[in-house]
């Protein structure tokens, strides 16, 4: 199945509490380019991205209430476009299974997404988020 994916894209967000502050970090960051399109996320998360942007967030569950199956049965529907997810694969999560499922889904459904450890920050190319075939990102190491 070949889909496309336009200009304004649906773009879901998921932290792990430890990196929830790493996330608005990267979120303030490129808040500009994050404020033209759609933004999804699990619920503690979409509550910090909404209050510290300023901009409207569709609120799943918290992840292990279900919210990353949330997530997972929206990109499967077609209601997702890109996956971004700062994660920490060194700390226990006790819905582990439904990460991983998370992560297998967006992969089963080509939807491009990056699972985010602490080191690296990515930022968001422009150009390619304006056009409706690509959605790349620029890696970016900080020191």
């Amino acid at each position: 199945m070949i889909s496309t994916i336009q200009p304004t894209k649906k773009v879901a967000l998921v932290a792990h509490d430890n990196m929830k502050q790493s996330l608005v970090e990267w979120a303030k960051f490129n808040k500009e380019k994050l404020k033209q399109h759609t933004i999804f996320a699990t619920g503690t998360t979409g509550r910090l991205i909404e209050a510290e942007l300023g901009v409207p967030v569709h609120k799943f569950l918290s992840g292990p209430l279900g919210g990353d199956q949330q997530i997972g049965a929206q990109i499967v529907e077609g209601g997702i476009d890109f996956l971004i997810f700062f994660w920490d694969p060194l700390e226990q999560q006790p819905h582990d299974p439904d990460v991983k499922a998370l992560l297998r889904i967006a992969v089963v459904w080509n939807i491009p997404s990056r699972a985010i450890v602490p080191v690296p920050t990515f930022c968001l190319v422009q150009n390619s988020w304006k056009s409706p075939m690509s959605a790349n990102l620029l890696i970016t190491k900080t020191t």
